[in-house]
This record gives C-alpha cells, sequence and structure tokens, in this order.
C-alpha cells in the first residue's frame, strides 16, 4: 500500500513539474510590440528628373525605439536609413509605388505605403522643309509631337527672336501662333532663330530652339536696248510756263537721249522763241536751248534741241544672288557710276516772245506760233531678269 502511495506522488510531482515548464514556453512565445509606421510623401507628382522627399519622422515605436528604415522606392532602388527622412529622384516617368518598413527595438515591424506619379515630358517633332529661299512662307509643323500619357498638347511659337512682336523689349517671349502648324514668312536670306513650346497641361514642358537658314534667290541677267519716246504738245502765251517731272530711268540704265522742242511755223513776223530746259538735279544736269531758224516757206518748224549720249556704261550679261526681282533690279541701276538718270527728270517749256493772237473773236487766229511740241527719245539699256530654279 505504502508503495503504491509512492507511485502516485511521483506521477503528480512529474505532472507539477511539466505544467510549470510548458507555462515558461508559452511565455517565451508572445508576439513583440508593433511599431506604427507613418509615410508622407511630397510633392506626389513630379516631371522627369525631379526629387521626391519622404517624411517617416511622426512613426511611433509605441515601445523602445525605431531603429531601422527600410525605403522601397519603387523604381529598382532601395535604402535603409535609421532616421526616418530621405528623398530620391525618378528618372523615368510612370507611377511608383513606394514603401517603409519600420522597425522597433523589440523586433516589432510594420509597413505602409504611398504612390508617386512621375509625368512624363512631350516629345517635340519639329519639321520644315530643307533650303526655303526669301520670300517664302515656310511650313514649320508640329503636328507629330507626342505625349507618353496622351496628354493634349499646346503650342506656343516665337517665331523670330529678331522681331519683339508684343512691345515688351523681349524678342525671345512672343506668342506669335497657337497652331500645332504655323507659317513663317521670310522676306529677307539670313538665319531665322525662333523657338517652340509645347506643354502637357501637367507640367511637361519643352521648348525647341530652332534655327533656319534662308537663302537668297538666283537671277540670270540679260540686257536689251529699247528706246523710249513721249511727246507732249500745248499752247502757251507769252510769258507762260509749261513743266512736267517723268521718271525714265526706273527700269533700266539711261544711255542717251534727244529732246526737240518745234514751234508751228510762224506767219507773221517776228518769229516766236521758246526755250527749252532739262534738270536732273540729282546728277547736277542742267540744260537750255532756245528755238532758231523756221521757214514757213520751206515749210520748216522753228526748233530746240538738246542731245547727251554715253550717260551710263550698257549692262553685262550676269548671275547675281538677291532677295527679289526687285532688288536685282535696285542693285543693276544703283551701281556707282551707272545711275545717272535714275533720279526725276525736270522738263520745263517756256515762252520767251510770242506774237498776240487776233482781236476779232470770230476770226481765226493769223499766227499759230503759240502751239509747240516736245518730243523726248531717251534710249535705255533694260535688264531682263529670270529666277534659276534650284537644281
Amino acid at each position: 500500500m505504502q508503495r503504491k502511495f509512492l507511485q502516485v506522488r511521483g506521477v503528480f510531482l512529474t505532472a507539477v513539474l511539466l505544467t510549470v515548464s510548458f507555462a515558461g514556453c508559452i511565455g517565451g512565445f508572445s508576439s513583440p510590440t508593433q511599431p506604427r509606421a507613418t509615410l508622407e510623401a511630397y510633392p506626389l507628382l513630379i516631371q522627369e528628373g525631379e526629387m521626391v522627399t519622404f517624411d517617416a519622422r511622426e512613426s511611433d515605436a509605441i515601445e523602445g525605439i525605431i531603429t531601422s528604415y527600410r525605403w522601397d522606392f519603387g523604381d529598382g532602388e532601395k535604402s535603409e536609413t535609421v532616421t526616418g527622412f530621405t528623398s530620391h529622384t525618378y528618372e523615368i516617368f510612370g507611377a511608383y509605388t513606394v514603401s517603409l518598413e519600420v522597425e522597433n527595438d523589440q523586433g516589432g515591424i510594420d509597413e505602409t505605403f504611398a504612390v508617386v506619379i512621375v509625368n512624363g515630358a512631350p516629345t517635340v517633332d519639329l519639321r520644315y522643309p530643307e533650303n526655303p529661299r526669301a520670300g517664302d512662307s515656310v511650313l514649320l509643323d508640329a503636328s507629330s509631337s507626342t505625349d507618353p500619357e496622351s496628354a493634349e498638347l499646346s503650342f506656343q511659337w516665337d517665331l523670330d527672336w529678331g522681331v519683339d512682336s508684343d512691345g515688351d523689349g523681349d524678342g525671345r517671349n512672343d506668342v506669335d501662333s497657337t497652331d500645332a502648324q504655323t507659317l513663317l514668312p521670310t522676306n529677307k536670306s539670313g538665319i531665322y532663330t525662333g523657338s517652340l513650346t509645347v506643354d502637357d497641361g501637367q507640367g511637361g514642358v519643352v521648348t525647341e530652339v530652332f534655327e533656319i537658314n534662308v537663302s537668297a534667290r538666283q537671277f540670270n541677267i540679260e540686257w536689251k536696248e529699247r528706246t523710249v519716246e513721249q511727246s507732249w504738245s500745248e499752247y502757251l502765251n507769252e510769258g507762260e510756263e509749261w513743266t512736267e517731272e517723268i521718271m525714265p530711268g526706273q527700269q533700266g540704265r539711261i544711255l542717251s537721249f534727244e529732246a526737240i522742242l518745234e514751234l508751228e511755223n510762224d506767219v507773221i513776223q517776228p518769229y516766236d522763241n521758246f526755250s527749252l530746259l532739262i534738270t536732273i538735279p540729282k546728277d547736277g544736269y542742267n540744260e537750255e536751248a532756245q528755238t532758231e531758224g523756221g521757214n514757213v516757206t520751206q515749210s520748216e518748224n522753228a526748233k530746240a534741241t538738246i542731245t547727251a549720249s554715253d550717260l551710263n556704261s550698257k549692262g553685262l550679261d550676269e548671275v547675281i544672288e538677291a532677295d527679289s526681282k526687285e532688288m536685282v533690279l535696285q542693285v543693276l541701276l544703283d551701281r556707282p557710276g551707272q545711275n545717272f538718270g535714275q533720279s526725276p527728270w525736270g522738263l520745263l517749256v517756256r515762252a520767251l516772245q510770242t506774237n498776240p493772237d487776233s482781236t476779232v473773236e470770230f476770226l481765226p487766229d493769223p499766227d499759230p506760233g503759240n502751239d509747240w511740241t516736245l518730243t523726248l527719245r531717251i534710249v535705255v539699256h533694260e535688264p531682263v531678269i529670270t529666277e534659276i530654279a534650284f537644281e
């Protein structure tokens, strides 16, 4: 009986020891206190190549202290810091999920997330023709420009930095057009520098500077000789004058001229006496002549004649580069020593002496000597200007 009691007692003690042992193990398996992770990212919308700041300093260890901040920036880059503050630069557009793990000295871990949007910049596709010539309207075409997020694009053109179209003193900030396609007018050769700004409405702005080399045109010059004749007829009383201004040298070089003033035959003597004056003030030319001769019996009219020759040399056939046909003509006619007579001419006819008209109103004038005719013949060497097409 006593032996049996001892056996029971031994089993009881063993059970007590096992119970105490398991109780200690259960206490060792309890979970550590979890921290609380918080994350603020700013800005959440950026452009390619810009930086985002991440702030987790409001995270709470709950118990103990936070020993580690483990960052995953979502673009393949990771980092671990002991402070809850860092930054990261994103080079490629897209949406990135950023994760943060916070661990305290109890071994507790908490995780939180933020999403960063990186806006992609537009791709500018600017096209224009090669080798434009002065006077052309050059088509600038940016309609093939694209945006990686398929955003609707807006356009601003400053067509020529050399022109301040809005008058603010800065030729580089004008808005000359807001269309995807626009025309650049050119009135002279040279390099036209301008800019195109493309905006996707999400902060993605790209400005592209363009330079367009506008070439001069080529013209073939051939010279032709031509005689131009003009005449005037009037009636003057004694002491009266007639004047006229002409521009005979606008289309060519003046080689020579002849001016003849003729009076109607006098019936009654003394014969009428007129004078002719030709002036070209810019060239210092001033020449005057009086009427001479005249014989009614031989049907010869009294005349005054002024002539001049070798006023300019003849032009030579050549090829000239210029911005327009008008500029070619100006160059040819304004060459020093070859531009006599290009400025206005003054013509003056003066009645120095005339016989009086009949005093009887219904009778014919017995002396028509007050009637005169001026004939001017000018020999002009004119250039025939033909544009040469691009080969």
